[in-house]
């Protein structure tokens, strides 16, 4: 896995009792403070789980390979940022936040080009204030490190 930025890991559970693990990255200051990373883009690949709600092992290794990828051509053109990974009760979720849909659209495009057809979905909202980064941060201080 590419390891850029300051992460932090904290387990949680979902409404029906599965384990979510949450991994959420501290060192966003840059992006934060620039008004224009104002769109949260939410990343949701929904799998087959087993009891407690993970991937198989295949699909845990597919999906960090997507993960690789993403973060890969985030890192070279810095137009959006990974913040945040839950993963559990059935889905995996990558938070981003950019300046632009249209221009995270072309580029994951191009980064998850290499892959056959994934079975993601990608919602955006307006998030200028950081609510969902503040709420994720937030669950962590209940359940540190």
């Amino acid at each position: 896995m590419i390891d850029k930025g300051d992460w932090w890991t904290s387990p949680t559970e979902a409404d029906n009792g599965q384990l979510i693990m949450v991994t959420g990255r501290r060192d966003i200051d840059t992006f934060r403070k620039n008004p224009r990373f104002n769109i949260r883009v939410e990343v949701t690949w929904r799998y087959q789980s087993d009891s407690t709600g993970m991937p198989d092992e295949a699909t845990s290794k597919l999906m960090e390979d997507v993960q690789d990828a993403m973060q890969a051509e985030f890192i070279k053109d810095p137009v959006a940022v990974l913040t945040g990974i839950y993963t559990g009760a059935g889905e995996r979720n990558w938070v981003f936040y950019t300046l632009s849909t249209h221009i995270f659209g072309r580029k994951i495009n191009e980064c998850l080009a290499q892959f056959d057809l994934l079975p993601i979905t990608i919602y955006t909202e307006n998030d200028p204030d950081w609510a969902e980064y503040d709420e994720m941060k937030a669950a962590s201080e209940i359940n540190p490190e």
